[in-house]
C-alpha cells in the first residue's frame, strides 16, 4: 500500500483550510450582520439560519450522488468539481455580506436566496472534498494524519478569520462597506488555498466493488441506515458541530457586550483556536496509543469539564479565556478524529454492501453537519431573542447570562451527549478496520449483508 508523501498531507489540509476561509464567516459574522447591520430581529434571523440549513443539508445527498455518477476524468472525479465550485462559492460568500437598502421584509426574503444559493454550492464544494481523503489512502495511519491536516487547516482558518476579520471590518467607519470588503479579502485566500489541495492530491484508491450506477432512494437507504458507524458518527456531529458553532456564533456578541470590548473578540480566538491547533498536533500519537475511539473520548472529557466550570464560575475575562481555550482543545480533538472515522466508515459500507458510494456517504454525514449548524443557529439567536437582546445597546443580565449559557452550558452539555453515544454505538475498532481493507483488497465482501 502506496504511503501518502507529507505534501499530499499537508495539501489536502489546504482544503479545509481554504473552505474555513468561506464557511467560517457565515458561521461567526453572518448572523452579527444580519442584526446589527440589516437590522432584521434576532428571531427572524435565527429562522434564516434554521431553514436555509435544512434546505443545504438536503442538497447534500444531491451534491454526493452527482458525484458519485461522474466517471474519473483527467484529474479524477472529486477535485473538479470541488475546485470549480469552490471559485463560484468565493463570489457567493462576498455576496451574503451585502444587503440593499430595502424594506425589512425584502431584506428577509434576499437574505434567504442568497444563504440558499450559497448552501448548495457549499454542498457542491464540500462533498467532493469530503470524499477525497477516502480515494487518496486506506492506509489507517495515513487517514489519522489526513484527519489532523484536515482539522489542522479548519482551525487554522477559524484562527485567521477570527483574528483578522474584525480588524479589517472596524478600520471602514460604514460596516456595509466594511463586511463585504472583509470578506472578499477572506474568500480569495480561500480559492486560493482550495487550489493547492486540487493542485498537489490524487485519488489513489481504484474500489473493487461497484461503482456508477445511478443512485435510488433504495441506494441511498442501503448505504446509509446499513452502516452503523456512520449512523454514529452522524447522531455524534449533531452535538459536536452545534456546540462548536455556537460558541463560534455567539462569541462577538459576548465579547462586545458581555466582556464589554469587541476587539477582545480578536484576541480570545488567538489564544482559543491558537492552543486547538497546537492540541490536535498531537491526535496521530494519541491514536497510534491509544485509537482513534479513545481520543475522542478523551477530547471529550476535556470539553464537558472545561465548559461546564465556565458555565458556573463568576464572569471574569482571565477564567472565561482559559476555560474556553481548553474547552475548545477538547472539541478540536474528537472533531479532527471524526474526518478519519469518515473514510474508515466509507470503507465499511463498501465491505459491507458490495458497492462503494463516497459521495452519498459524506453527504450523509454532511447532512448531519447542516443540521447541527441549523442546530446551532436555534440555540445562538433563539437566547438572543428570549432574553431580550437590543442589537448596539446596554444589554439587561438576563440577555448577559444567556450568551453565557450558549459559550458554556449548551456545549457541556452537548458533549456530554456526543461521549455518551461514541461510547455506546461506535464498534468499528481499529483492528477490525485493518481486516476490512486487507478484504477490500482482495475483493472479498461481508456475505453476510447480501
Amino acid at each position: 500500500m502506496k504511503k501518502l508523501t507529507l505534501k499530499e498531507k499537508i495539501s489536502y489540509g489546504f482544503g479545509d483550510f481554504g473552505n474555513g476561509f468561506m464557511f467560517d464567516l457565515g458561521q461567526s459574522y453572518l448572523s452579527k450582520f444580519f442584526t446589527d447591520v440589516c437590522g432584521i430581529p434576532a428571531m427572524q434571523a435565527k429562522n434564516i439560519f434554521v431553514f436555509t440549513k435544512i434546505f443545504d443539508a438536503f442538497m447534500d445527498p444531491i451534491a454526493g450522488s452527482t458525484v458519485d455518477g461522474k466517471k474519473p476524468g483527467k484529474y479524477g472525479k472529486f477535485r473538479p468539481v470541488m475546485m470549480i465550485s469552490s471559485i463560484l462559492l468565493a463570489l457567493l460568500t462576498i455576496f451574503t455580506f451585502t444587503m440593499p437598502d430595502i424594506s425589512v421584509k425584502s431584506k428577509l426574503i434576499y437574505a434567504y436566496a442568497a444563504y440558499m444559493i450559497w448552501g448548495l454550492v457549499y454542498s457542491f464544494t464540500n462533498v467532493p472534498y469530503g470524499s477525497l481523503a477516502s480515494v487518496m489512502t486506506q492506509d489507517v495511519d495515513d487517514r489519522s494524519q489526513l484527519a489532523t491536516y484536515r482539522q489542522a487547516g479548519s482551525l487554522g482558518a477559524q484562527l485567521i478569520t477570527g483574528v483578522a476579520f474584525v480588524p479589517i471590518l472596524i478600520h471602514f467607519s460604514d460596516p456595509k462597506i466594511g463586511y463585504p470588503i472583509a470578506a472578499a479579502i477572506m474568500a480569495l485566500v480561500g480559492v486560493i488555498s482550495f487550489y493547492i489541495c486540487f493542485r498537489n492530491t490524487r485519488e489513489n484508491i481504484q474500489p473493487k466493488g461497484k461503482i456508477h450506477q445511478k443512485a435510488t432512494l433504495k441506494d441511498y437507504g442501503r448505504t446509509i441506515f446499513t452502516n452503523k458507524p456512520l449512523i454514529c458518527l452522524i447522531l455524534m456531529t449533531l452535538f459536536t458541530i452545534s456546540a462548536m458553532n455556537a460558541n463560534n456564533q455567539m462569541m462577538i456578541y459576548y465579547c462586545q457586550y458581555a466582556l464589554g470590548n469587541i476587539k477582545l473578540q480578536p484576541i480570545i480566538n488567538t489564544i482559543m483556536i491558537g492552543c486547538s491547533i497546537i492540541g490536535i498536533v498531537a491526535i496521530p500519537k494519541l491514536v497510534s496509543k491509544f485509537g482513534k475511539k479513545k481520543t475522542a473520548m478523551i477530547g471529550f472529557a476535556i470539553g464537558i469539564i472545561a465548559n461546564g466550570l465556565n458555565f458556573i464560575l463568576p464572569p471574569n475575562f482571565y477564567t472565561f479565556t482559559a476555560l474556553v481555550t481548553i474547552g475548545y482543545v477538547g472539541l478540536a480533538i474528537p472533531n479532527g478524529v471524526t474526518w478519519a472515522f469518515v473514510s474508515d466508515a466509507i470503507d465499511y459500507g463498501e465491505w459491507h454492501t458490495g458497492t462503494r458510494r463516497e459521495g452519498i456517504t459524506y453527504a450523509a454525514f454532511n447532512f448531519s453537519r447542516k443540521i447541527a449548524q441549523s442546530i446551532a443557529a436555534y440555540v445562538t439567536l433563539g437566547a438572543l431573542g428570549l432574553t431580550g437582546y437590543v442589537p448596539n445597546a446596554h444589554q439587561t443580565a438576563k440577555a448577559i447570562l444567556g450568551m453565557k449559557a450558549v459559550m458554556a452550558l449548551y456545549p457541556a452539555v452537548a458533549l456530554t451527549i456526543a461521549a455518551i453515544i461514541v461510547g455506546i454505538l461506535y464498534d468499528l475498532t481499529d483492528d477490525k478496520y485493518k481486516d476490512i481493507v486487507k478484504d477490500l483488497q482482495v475483493g472479498k465482501f461481508d456475505t453476510s449483508a447480501s
